[in-house]
C-alpha cells in the first residue's frame, strides 16, 4: 500500500486526463478483439459454405483461437515486464490485426485455423498487458473510471457481435466479419504510439520456463474440456481432460510457491480485495453474468419462436442498459462505496437473470424491455465494481501477475457460465423425456445462473464495511 501511495503523491496534476486518455485507447483495442470472439458466430454456416465443409466443422476455428490464447496468456505479464508492457501491446494490436486480415483471405479451412491460432497468439497477451498498462498510468482515485473504461468491450461486444455478424454476412459477405478489424486495427496501433507512455520493469526476471509450460497446459486442457462441454459432448475424454488441467493447474501453483522467480505471483491471492473480486465471487459472478448473453438470445429464437432479427431487438434493450450504467457507477460508489454496492447490486443483479426465465411469448412488451434495461443496468454495475476493486490493493511488484491471473480467471468463468447454461438446459430437457429444448428449460437454466450470481453477492458481506475507500472515493 505505501508503494502506491508513493507513486500516487509523485505524480503530475494533470495526470487524471492521461489515465483516462490510455484507459480509452487500450479501450478500443479491447473491443476490437473481444467483438471478434463473438462475431463469427453467425457467419459459420456461410463460411462452412465457403471452404466446402459442413458447419459444424467450422468450430475447430474457434477452438484454435481459444486454445492458442490459452497457451500464451500465463506469459503475458513477463513479456511486458521484460520487453515493456506498451511495446507488447503494441505488438499484440500488429498480431491480431494482420491474422484478421489473414482469416478474412483464408481459401480453405487449414489456411483459416493456423490464421485463427496466430489471431489467439494477439488476443493472449492484448487483455493482460492492456489492463497492466492501465492500472501504471491511474492513480488510486482514477481507478474507477479508468477500469469503467476498459469494462464497457466486455459489457458490449458479446451483444453487438452476433447482432453486427448476421448484418455483415447478410448484406455484405464473411470475409468482412474480419476486414472490419483492420482499421480498427490501425487506428489503435496510432493511438498507441501517440498516447501510450512506455513502463518497463527495471529488474529483469528470468522466465520460468517450468511455469509457463505447467500453467499453459493445465489452462488450455481445462478450457479445451469446457469447450467441448458447451457442445453437449459429455464422455470420458472431455472429463479426462478436465481433470488432467486441474492437476497441472495444481502442480504448477505448487511450482509458483516454490522457486525464487515464478511466473506468477500467487501472493496476490493474498490480498482479499483481489481474492474476493476475481477469484471467489467474482469467478462465481463472471460466470452467471457470462452465461446471460448466450442464453437470451437462445430464449427468444427457441423459447418464443421469434426471428433473429427480432431477438436481436431484444438484446440490443439489454446492451442499452449497460451503457446507461456507465454514467452513474462512479458517483454511486462515491456515495455508498463498494461493498453495499457489490452486495445489494448483486442480488439486484441476480433477482434480475433469474427473473429472464419466467418471460413467456404474451409477457407485454413493455415488461420484456424493462426487464432487459435494468439486468443491464446491474450486470454493467457489477462488472464495473469488481473489476475496480480487484486492483484496489495490488502493489507495483504484484501488477503483472494480477492481471495475468485475472485474464486466466476471466476466461475459465466465460466458458464455464456457457457450458452450465447449455448443460441446464440440455439436462432439463432430458429430465422431462425431450429431445428438443423448450420454454420451461430456460426457467431452469436462468434461475440456476441467478442462484450462482446470488451466492456471489452475498460472498462479498465479508468485506469491511469501508473496503477500498479510497479508490471508491466514498467517506464513511
Amino acid at each position: 500500500m505505501s508503494e502506491i501511495a508513493g507513486e500516487i503523491d509523485e505524480r503530475p496534476a494533470g495526470h487524471g486526463r492521461q489515465a483516462r486518455t490510455v484507459a480509452l485507447v487500450v479501450a478500443v483495442a479491447f473491443f476490437m478483439q473481444l467483438l471478434d470472439g463473438t462475431i463469427i458466430a453467425t457467419s459459420l454456416p456461410q463460411m462452412g459454405e465457403s471452404f466446402g465443409v459442413r458447419p459444424v466443422d467450422m468450430s475447430i476455428g474457434i477452438t484454435a483461437y481459444m486454445l492458442t490464447m490459452a497457451a500464451f496468456i500465463p506469459l503475458s505479464g513477463w513479456l511486458g515486464d521484460r520487453f515493456g508492457a506498451r511495446r507488447i501491446f503494441l505488438l499484440s494490436i500488429v498480431i491480431f490485426t494482420i491474422a484478421s486480415l489473414f482469416c478474412g483471405l483464408s481459401q480453405n479451412l487449414w489456411q483459416f485455423v493456423v490464421a485463427r491460432a496466430l489471431q489467439g497468439t494477439g488476443g493472449a497477451l492484448m487483455i493482460p498487458v492492456g489492463s497492466l498498462i492501465v492500472l501504471k498510468n491511474a492513480k488510486k482515485s482514477e481507478l474507477v473510471g479508468a477500469i469503467a473504461l476498459i469494462t464497457w468491450p466486455a459489457l458490449t461486444a458479446p451483444v453487438l457481435g452476433p447482432l453486427l455478424g448476421g448484418f455483415i454476412t447478410t448484406y455484405a459477405s464473411w470475409h468482412w466479419n474480419f476486414f472490419i478489424n483492420l482499421p480498427i486495427g490501425a487506428l489503435g496501433i496510432a493511438l498507441v504510439l501517440r498516447f501510450i507512455p512506455e513502463t518497463r520493469d527495471t529488474t529483469s526476471r528470468r522466465l520460468d520456463i517450468l511455469g509457463f509450460l505447467l500453467s499453459a497446459g493445465g489452462l488450455t486442457a481445462v478450457l479445451a474440456s469446457l469447450e467441448t462441454l458447451v457442445h453437449g459432448t459429455l464422455g470420458i475424454l472431455e472429463f479426462a481432460s478436465l481433470a488432467l488441467g486441474a492437476l497441472l493447474l495444481a502442480a504448477a501453483a505448487w511450482h509458483f510457491g516454490r522457486v525464487k522467480e515464478p511466473l506468477l505471483d500467487l501472493s496476490t491471492f493474498r490480498v482479499q480485495t483481489f481474492a474476493a473480486s476475481s477469484a471467489t465471487g467474482g469467478l462465481a459472478c463472471r460466470t452467471a453474468i457470462s452465461a446471460t448473453p448466450f442464453l437470451l438470445p437462445l430464449l427468444f429464437q427457441v423459447g418464443f419462436g421469434v426471428s433473429a432479427i427480432v431477438a436481436g431487438g431484444y438484446v440490443l434493450v439489454y446492451f442499452l442498459g449497460n451503457l446507461t450504467m456507465k454514467t452513474v457507477t462512479t458517483p454511486l460508489l462515491r456515495l455508498i462505496g463498494f461493498r453495499p454496492i457489490l452486495v445489494g447490486n448483486g442480488v439486484l443483479n441476480a433477482a434480475s437473470i433469474a427473473a429472464c426465465g419466467l418471460l413467456t411469448p404474451t409477457t407485454p412488451e413493455a415488461l420484456i424491455y424493462g426487464l432487459l434495461f435494468l439486468s443491464g443496468m446491474f450486470r454493467s454495475m457489477q462488472f464495473t465494481a469488481m473489476n475496480s476493486l480487484g486492483f484496489a490493493d495490488i502493489g507495483p511488484t504484484q501488477r503483472s501477475s494480477a492481471t495475468t491471473l485475472s485474464s486466466m480467471l476471466q476466461q475459465i468463468s466465460m466458458l464455464l457460465g456457457v457450458a452450465i447454461a447449455a448443460a441446464a438446459l440440455n439436462l432439463s430437457a432430458q429430465f422431462r423425456g425431450l429431445g428438443h429444448v423448450e420454454l420451461a428449460d430456460f426457467r431452469i437454466a436462468f434461475g440456476l445462473a441467478g442462484l450462482i450470481a446470488l451466492v456471489a453477492a452475498l460472498s462479498y458481506m465479508q468485506l469491511p464495511k469501508n473496503v477500498a475507500s479510497e479508490v471508491s472515493g466514498h467517506k464513511a
